[in-house]
């Protein structure tokens, strides 16, 4: 027996339309496909059960438009009981457009296993079939899987190359990203030169996840290239590209540039994702004061902020030491309706702690509706070492310690004890690292690592700036750069 289907009650506007009428199988589905698409996918099923409860056979267009209703939902029972019915009525493996559609329900579920028992049930796949898993694994982040299918199929179009750099991107492999983005690219002029065109190009979606990949590597100048390469292309600069345009120049330090991406975007065309990307992109770059004043400007330009916005200029806050206007905002976060998250306790905490109100950033700590995190925890922890609070410091430490094991809650001789007894235990802590990109070469570096090939020259270089640093702080030297003391 398939799993039961749940029963809302259908609203009014539906109750008119099928009152005084029979009940017919081809009455229905095309209420099942416009509910699919609708903002309530829920009525999909609805209507579905109505159509059981009257005795009717279901048809096969009316597997696809629930399966694409259950997608919209990513309910995994919902695929699950749609997929029961074609069985049991014998439409399945043959109907091809019934199992493409019940492939793409579960990959939008998160379930890739099942999505692949349907797929490898199919006949004869075809190109919907082979993206469809694709973009399953891909939503998984089960890169190898991906690869895999990918290497299998017998032919590709955008929808499979977006896909596959997608995929890339979830799973943080941003290089490998561009290069298969390089790959498309390569293979599209190969096709165009042989045949004299038909060769498969880049869209909207490919090119968002390959500015994601520019943005997360700080690679400014591959980012810059691909700009030029949207408008040698005739690329129509929509509201989504756009804002990965403004994302990726915040990202990689051109902020002059993000804007002038954000400011060529008409007032009335821009949505809350773009401002988010601009206003987080100022707050990064410590321009505080012109992040505060682009969010006071979201409601002139028609445009709602979300818990995002409000965590951006709490940033913004935070680097600019704006303590009344960030309880200005926590409140009118919490007056419009939304609920703050523990990130945007973090900010306030943060930026009380920095100004000396210790009591006050305890104060909210105590008083938060969720447990601290560690950024809570880590930015109160830092106020109390800063301003000299041993005290709360200590307690604070202990529970940082609770939560993060390999925290040394700024107790630094009591911590390499700790290490020696995680070391006995086999207990390994990942090293954190930074990468920095060169004249295209990838630098790693980890802390007291001395085998970059230049470690010796860097560590020179450091010792210079901290010494400058040193004596500035003293006030035994003028305010000269740091490349005068290397002349």
């Amino acid at each position: 027996m398939p799993p039961p289907l749940p029963s809302p009650p259908l609203p009014p506007h539906l109750l008119r339309h099928l009152n005084g009428r029979t009940l017919t199988t081809e009455l229905l589905d095309p209420l099942i496909r416009s509910t699919s698409s609708s903002p309530s996918p829920s009525l999909s099923f609805s209507l579905f059960i109505l159509l059981l409860r009257s005795a009717l056979r279901p048809s096969h267009l009316t597997f696809p438009f629930l399966a694409r209703a259950a997608a919209r939902l990513s309910s995994a029972p919902l695929a699950a009981a749609i997929h029961a019915h074609p069985l049991r009525l014998g439409l399945l493996p043959a109907d091809l457009h019934v199992a493409n559609s019940l492939v793409h329900a579960y990959a939008a579920c998160a379930l890739p296993d099942h999505a692949r028992r349907v797929f490898d049930e199919i006949p004869r796949p075809n190109l919907v079939s082979w993206n469809a898993l694709l973009d399953g694994y891909a939503k998984c982040r089960d890169l190898p899987a991906v690869r895999q299918v990918f290497a299998r199929m017998p032919r590709r179009d955008v929808v499979s190359w977006s896909a596959m750099i997608d995929g890339c991107v979830k799973c943080g492999e941003h290089r490998e990203a561009l290069a298969v983005f390089e790959m498309m690219e390569n293979a599209a002029a190969a096709v165009e030169d042989e045949e004299g065109g038909g060769g498969v190009r880049a869209n909207h979606v490919t090119m968002v996840s390959v500015l994601g990949a520019c943005a997360h590597l700080g690679d400014l100048e591959r980012g810059r290239r691909v700009h030029r390469y949207l408008s040698e292309r005739g690329f129509q600069l929509n509201l989504r590209l756009a804002t990965s345009l403004v994302d990726m120049y915040a990202k990689c330090g051109a902020i002059r540039e993000a804007l002038g991406v954000f400011r060529a975007v008409p007032v009335e065309s821009t949505d809350v994702l773009i401002w988010n990307a601009m206003i987080g992109g100022l707050a990064v770059h410590g321009m505080g004061t012109e992040s505060v004043d682009m969010f006071r400007e979201m409601p002139r330009a028609g445009v709602v902020p979300d818990e995002i916005s409000y965590l951006c200029v709490l940033s913004a806050c935070v680097h600019r030491g704006l303590v009344d206007e960030a309880w200005i905002f926590f409140r009118l976060l919490e007056a419009q309706g939304l609920r703050p998250h523990v990130e945007h306790y973090a900010c306030l905490v943060d930026v009380l702690g920095r100004a000396g109100r210790l009591e006050e950033a305890y104060g909210v700590v105590r008083s938060m509706p969720m447990k601290p995190s560690v950024s809570v925890l880590g930015a109160l922890l830092n106020a109390c070492h800063l301003h000299g609070w041993v005290e709360l410091g200590e307690v604070i430490g202990r529970q940082l310690v609770q939560l993060q094991p390999d925290h040394d809650g700024r107790r630094w001789q009591e911590a390499k004890k700790a290490r020696k007894v995680m070391e006995e235990r086999g207990v390994k802590k990942v090293p954190g690292f930074s990468e920095i990109d060169v004249g295209g070469g990838i630098s790693r570096f980890i802390a007291r690592d001395k085998t970059h090939p230049g470690s010796a020259q860097i560590y020179d270089l450091l010792d210079l700036i901290a010494m400058e640093m040193k004596m500035k702080a003293d006030d035994t030297i003028p305010d000269y750069p740091c490349a005068t003391l290397l002349e």
